[in-house]
């Protein structure tokens, strides 16, 4: 046990004071606080002393260490706040941002993926040799529907679905699919005809995970003589391939649409998707009804024709393992960023 003098609690005292003042970040102060203050130290043995000191001299003796160890905890306060603040200042210098400067670079953006994505799309029908084509968002309702074979009540052309533009007796509405382009090229056009459009459609659809009232979508339409349904799955399977990797394959199951006769939905096998290889939906296609190659002034004997149609979202939304289409639609340039400028 250490002998309690004045000398030896001084010395004592001096140490911790000198390692105290000699700090000058947390760490240090902390190696200080260890090396004067917890067991082991000099006034911690001081102070364990105590039990050997005569009861007459007890007093004196608890006063001096005890002062000492106050003096001591009172400069490590002292230094506690003196160095905190100083590393507060430190770290708000070095986090400070002069929001009136020019900034020294711009952060990259990137274009949205579903415009990406149709590009991809137009650019493979281009290499086919196939043109791309547009036409108006607001459209004229023989274009949507009568030409298209639609009759006047079929489900589609009833408010709950379709965006109907005032006043009524124009009959203008938010197109509800890309076939009205397929129509327009058919009357502005030569024959044979290769034609793909991309767009953006419309139809009175909740929005949620798996559905958007404004979407894309890109539709085909090829007439030429002797076209049949082999070329149909020819084209539809290369353009899979294309999209989802040489091991894609598709199959027609019959369906019904009034503009195609046969039709069919279009699925799509997936051997790399999230979760193993299945069978997704993908679209509709069919041969061109004989209506509709009439409406457009086309002889159903002498040309043929095949038609298909698929989402945008959707297609980005199964080859990129998505869940939820709102993420395309929120405007955060972070969902972008996430593609770069490929998808």
């Amino acid at each position: 046990m250490s002998e309690i003098t004045p000398q030896a609690v001084d010395a004592a005292v001096k140490a911790a004071l000198s390692a105290i003042s000699e700090a000058q970040d947390s760490a240090a102060l902390k190696a200080a606080r260890a090396a004067h203050t917890a067991e082991g130290s000099p006034l911690a043995k001081l102070n364990a002393s105590m039990r050997e000191v005569p009861a007459d001299q007890k007093a004196a003796a608890g006063k001096l260490v005890g002062e000492a160890r106050a003096q001591v905890n009172a400069a490590l306060a002292e230094a506690e706040g003196r160095i905190l603040a100083a590393e507060e200042q430190a770290q708000l210098a070095a986090e400070a941002v002069d929001v009136t400067a020019v900034p020294s670079r711009r952060r990259t953006g990137a274009r949205h993926p579903l415009a990406l994505l149709m590009e991809q799309m137009g650019d493979i029908f281009i290499a086919m040799g196939w043109e791309i084509a547009e036409g108006p968002e607001l459209e004229h309702a023989w274009f949507n529907f009568d030409a298209l074979n639609i009759g006047p009540d079929h489900p589609a052309r009833g408010e709950q679905d379709t965006f109907y533009v005032e006043p009524a007796d124009r009959h203008l509405v938010l197109r509800s699919q890309t076939s009205n382009v397929q129509i327009r090229s058919l009357l502005d056009r030569p024959l044979p005809l290769y034609v793909v459009a991309p767009g953006k459609v419309f139809r009175k659809d909740e929005l949620d995970a798996t559905h958007t009232p404004v979407f894309h979508q890109i539709e085909g339409i090829a007439i030429d003589k002797g076209l049949t349904m082999a070329h149909l799955r020819g084209t539809l399977e290369h353009l899979a391939r294309a999209m989802f990797g040489q091991g894609a394959q598709i199959r027609l199951r019959p369906n019904y649409f009034p503009f195609t006769e046969p039709s069919a939905e279009m699925d799509v096998w997936q051997p790399n998707a999230k979760g193993g290889a299945r069978w997704v939906e993908w679209g509709g296609c069919g041969m061109v009804n004989p209506n509709v190659l009439r409406s457009a002034g086309v002889d159903p004997t002498e040309y043929q024709g095949f038609a298909f149609g698929m989402g945008i979202e959707r297609t980005l939304q199964f080859r990129n393992d998505m869940n939820d289409m709102r993420d395309m639609v929120e405007g955060d340039v972070r969902f972008s960023q996430q593609f770069g400028m490929v998808v």
